[in-house]
């Protein structure tokens, strides 16, 4: 199941304030459906950047080229002819 963005700051503020670990905060909501490495990788970011989100530019880069130029910045993939 995916966590959603509420969740995620549940998660965060367990780990923050109470110092919750993976399995405490797993054990504290067992009704949620999360799994531990999904929470524990989600910690893990947590304590190397103090953030969840996505930083801009960390996915795949954009090399491919299409006859329109480039492919779109916008997260799309280039069109196939």
């Amino acid at each position: 199941m995916k966590i959603s963005q509420e969740d995620v700051i549940l998660i965060k503020n367990l780990y923050l304030s109470k110092q919750y670990g993976a399995r405490r905060a797993l054990s504290e909501l067992p009704d949620k459906g999360w799994k531990l490495e999904s929470i524990d990788s989600m910690l893990k970011r947590i304590r190397k950047t103090g953030t969840i989100v996505r930083q801009p530019g960390s996915g795949r880069p954009c090399s491919a080229r299409s006859s329109e130029g480039p492919c779109p910045q916008s997260g799309g993939q280039a069109k196939k002819a």
